[in-house]
């Protein structure tokens, strides 16, 4: 049995504002990439129907996925899925999908959809941004959505701001007005989990693994999740590591690299709750939570439901996941796009916009009322905008 109670539903109304453009066509696997039919890949994850409408929008749209697999069952196959969502609520075709073969080709990936007239590009990410804003200079009747790539940071003339010290002084609203950069307020988030788990430790002890220090959307989430957790017990011990601080393979694409490293991990710190931030080798520390019988807390989607936990035991720990809504905020914007009312420029989803929340609490182990009402109470606090959630060195290690 799952419960949740109305306050955690954050289900994802999301007003996404959002920038159009132009292209149109599907392309083939090319030689750099793994390239990938969505259909066959995420078909059981999929909230998209077995089969598809005609075809009622011209509107082509592409997805070029971050390294790894866009079955990952989290963070490449929600944006994947919402992308599926919205070709099929706009009556579109099927998204074609390529998964790069290393970070090298991110830029040619991403200009194949180009040079094949796609009008809609989703690049996941944020190792994809400083490509997606080349690639949206460079074509501007063409829309891009930016996963996690927000807030851009572009020079006045739309280049990337690659400086050592950015000054960011570019307005991306006006420089790539077809360029919708989403970001989702991990710290909150995280917050929201850490308060999960202050409330069911024994210890008094909890932890956090994150793929990678690199990432500013992983740096939050764990930033979030240390000062929820003090916020219900000042006292307690919060250790945070990180798998890698220069492998994004490792940090974000190996199981077996994510369970050796949290079994150690566990060994150590003596938590007896584990939040993971790595992606899929964040699916490797679950199993080594649920394998030091401790509890899990899952990352970006339900893992209770991305993993099937009801049925596989290696993940029956799972107590909760601290999401963004992925899928949401891609269908959103490409909605936003083939009826008009779209704008580029940042956008954030936070929880005044349903952005964020944390999954159904399941049957592994017993949330207590006051822990639940202490995520009610943060959640109104985010939404009125009265709650720091992040340090002042928010996103940065």
């Amino acid at each position: 049995m799952r419960t949740r109670s109305l306050g955690t539903s954050l289900i994802a109304v999301l007003a996404l504002v959002t920038s159009a453009c132009s292209s149109g066509a599907s392309p083939s696997t090319s030689p750099s990439s793994a390239a990938t039919s969505a259909a066959a890949t995420t078909a059981a994850a999929s909230t998209a129907p077995a089969t598809s409408p005609p075809a009622s929008s011209a509107l082509k749209i592409g997805v070029v996925t971050d390294v790894g697999t866009v079955d990952d069952k989290n963070f490449n196959q929600y944006s994947f899925e919402g992308a599926q969502r919205g070709a099929t609520d706009i009556g579109a075709a099927a998204p074609k999908v390529v998964v790069p073969a290393d970070a090298s080709q991110y830029g040619p990936d991403i200009n194949n959809f180009v040079s094949q007239g796609f009008n809609i590009i989703v690049t996941v990410g944020f190792n994809l941004t400083t490509d997606t804003i080349k690639a949206a200079k460079a074509n501007p009747n063409v829309w891009f959505i930016g996963v996690d790539q927000a807030p851009l940071c572009i020079t006045p003339t739309g280049d990337p701001d690659t400086a050592a010290t950015p000054k960011c002084a570019g307005d991306p609203a006006t420089l790539l007005p077809k360029f919708i950069a989403i970001k989702y307020q991990e710290d909150q988030a995280g917050y929201l989990a850490g308060i999960v788990a202050a409330g069911i430790t024994k210890t008094n002890k909890v932890g956090a693994i994150g793929g990678i220090n690199l990432v500013p959307a992983v740096v939050r989430y764990i930033q979030g999740y240390v000062l929820g957790a003090k916020s219900v017990k000042p006292t307690i011990e919060v250790d945070t590591a990180y798998v890698t601080t220069s492998d994004f393979t490792k940090a974000f694409n190996d199981p077996a690299t994510g369970k050796t490293y949290a079994s150690q991990f566990i060994a150590q710190k003596g938590v007896d709750v584990l939040f993971q931030v790595a992606g899929k080798t964040g699916n490797g520390i679950l199993q080594a939570a649920c394998a030091a019988n401790i509890a899990g807390i899952g990352v970006d989607v339900d893992q209770w439901i991305s993993l099937n936990a009801a049925s596989d035991k290696t993940y029956g720990c799972i107590v909760t996941s601290a999401e963004k809504h992925l899928s949401d905020s891609v269908d959103t914007a490409i909605k936003g796009i083939a009826d008009g009312t779209a704008k580029g420029g940042n956008v954030v989803y936070d929880a005044s916009k349903s952005g964020i929340g944390v999954a159904p609490y399941t049957s592994s182990i017993s949330v207590p009322q006051a822990t639940q009402d202490a995520v009610n109470a943060a959640l109104a606090a985010m939404k009125a905008g009265t709650l720091t959630t992040c340090p002042s060195n928010c996103g940065q290690p």
